[in-house]
């Protein structure tokens, strides 16, 4: 990524009615997926559910690839990028599921939504983004928001737990990272299926390898409802809604589209609740509260700070 600061045409862009629906339809499928997980664990230990998941979504892509007429393999000066988008995505889900033996799921949720805090100061480095102080406001409430609806702090929390709760802030720092690259980079200009493909296909290996130096295995056969569940997370959550993330990511503002994946915890804290029968926390509502005040401060139309053109990617730049 240049040193030098970078502006698409979409970055200063409010996100349309349509964009705003498909965010809560992804937010409202990576909150049930964290329930997902957690339901096919006594099949299916969570290093390997993540390889399959990617390997399932890879061949997903592929026919998605194949009937959009999508050249997976034509150069068009992507490879360096997407080489370094994968290694960054493979090790984002290798931290953040490591951490999530180390500490609890609700302090994990919390503290993997630092990416948009990572998003919004990436953008105003490289991406030329201008947040006001009412966004960075909107960004704090948010969190507060899903902080309060988690229900953190906890007591008794061990260096174990700390440990943990910093391999999932880096896991969040890499998820920041990789909508980073992609909005930097010539993935800008790749086809989604690409750009997802590159993340997915380099996972594979890095998420297969550390589940072998782990020691995860499948002690017994998984049941329909844990073979179930992998289909849901391979086809819908990585072969479909990631595709959708990446094609936003491309064509809106990155720390707004970010802010939105805050409300994610929410509807987990609410999957968790009717399907798991997990306390639900009296301050829910409170909480969501703050991040719908959040989401609205970080997507209030405000002035644009015009900025030059950068050749490689039709932008602009100083």
């Amino acid at each position: 990524m240049s040193s030098q600061k970078l502006r698409t045409p979409s970055a200063g862009r409010p996100l349309s009615p349509g964009a705003v629906a498909l965010m809560l339809v992804l937010c409202l499928s990576w909150g049930f997926n964290q329930v997902a997980v957690k339901l096919a664990l006594p099949d299916i230990p969570p290093m390997l559910q993540a390889t399959i998941r990617s390997a399932g979504a890879l061949i997903v892509l592929f026919l998605i690839a194949r009937i959009r007429g999508v050249k997976m393999f034509e150069r068009d000066g992507t490879l360096r990028a997407g080489l370094l988008a994968g290694v960054i995505f493979g090790f984002e889900f290798l931290l953040i599921y490591r951490g999530l033996l180390l500490t609890s799921a609700s302090r994990a949720v919390v503290f993997l939504y630092t990416a948009p805090f990572f998003v919004a100061f990436g953008s105003f480095l490289f991406l030329g983004e201008r947040l006001r102080a009412s966004q960075w406001g909107g960004l704090a409430l948010c969190f507060a928001g899903v902080a309060l609806a988690i229900g953190i702090p906890q007591a008794d929390v061990d260096a174990n737990v700390l440990l943990g709760d910093l391999m999932v802030v880096g896991g969040g720092a890499l998820w920041g990272a990789s909508t980073l690259v992609v909005k930097a980079t010539a993935l800008i200009k790749a086809p989604a299926e690409k750009g997802l493909a590159y993340q997915v296909a380099l996972s594979v290996p890095i998420l297969g390898l550390a589940a072998w130096i782990f020691g995860e295995n499948l002690t017994r056969v998984p049941g329909p409802l844990a073979l179930s569940l992998m289909v849901y997370q391979a086809v819908w959550v990585v072969g479909l809604t990631f595709l959708i993330w990446f094609e936003l990511v491309k064509s809106y503002s990155a720390s707004k589209l970010s802010a939105f994946t805050f409300i994610t915890p929410l509807f987990g804290v609410v999957a968790s609740y009717f399907i798991l029968h997990d306390t639900m926390s009296l301050a829910f509502g409170a909480a969501a509260l703050l991040v719908i005040a959040g989401l609205y401060l970080v997507n209030r139309r405000g002035p644009a700070s015009p900025v030059p053109i950068d050749p490689l990617l039709n932008v602009t730049k100083t």
